[in-house]
């Protein structure tokens, strides 16, 4: 897999790019001309002031419209790797689960280390570029490492483990 350091590139698995290119796909056609078919209806309705189903089909095209920009950003972006290699090594593509030093064994928390647009279901996402994320990309499983919280508190870590994230 290859890794680009560069502020801003979004690390993506070929299976969540081609989602997020299916999304892009269908919200530029068939949502998008939904949209404005709903625009035209409301508006042939007449006053526009006390429309609400006009207003509302705005605001959706407001927000479909948002969504295609940021797809379409994050796409442009996009770093497309394979699957990281089961070694155990902290890299984007890799659920890692940590505890702080001193909490107890079963005081752990598991995240993705990846593109924070694409949070997958049950599982946080934190950036390689975050605090934490750039603390520990490259690190080992078993190390300890410390980093500066955004509030400035100095934090350690224990990575207790590293395992490719599985879709």
């Amino acid at each position: 897999m290859t890794q680009s350091t560069e502020q801003g590139t979004i690390w993506l698995t070929q299976d969540a790019y081609d989602k997020l290119h299916k999304e892009l796909e269908e919200l530029k056609g068939p949502t998008r001309q939904r949209v404005v078919e709903e625009i035209s209806a409301a508006r042939d309705e007449g006053d526009l002031k006390e429309n609400g189903g006009y207003h509302a089909a705005r605001e959706e095209q407001g927000r479909v419209e948002g969504r295609i920009r940021q797809l379409e950003d994050m796409l442009r972006r996009a770093e497309v790797g394979e699957t990281p290699p089961n070694d155990g090594v902290v890299e984007p593509g890799m659920v890692v689960t940590y505890k702080f030093v001193g909490d107890s064994d079963d005081e752990v928390e598991t995240f993705l280390l990846g593109a924070r647009e694409i949070e997958p279901e049950g599982l946080t996402v934190y950036s390689p570029q975050s605090p934490l994320g750039s603390a520990i990309n490259g690190r080992n499983k078993g190390e300890t490492v410390s980093y500066e919280a955004p509030n400035g508190k100095q934090l350690e870590v224990v990575i207790v483990d590293a395992v490719p994230y599985s879709g």
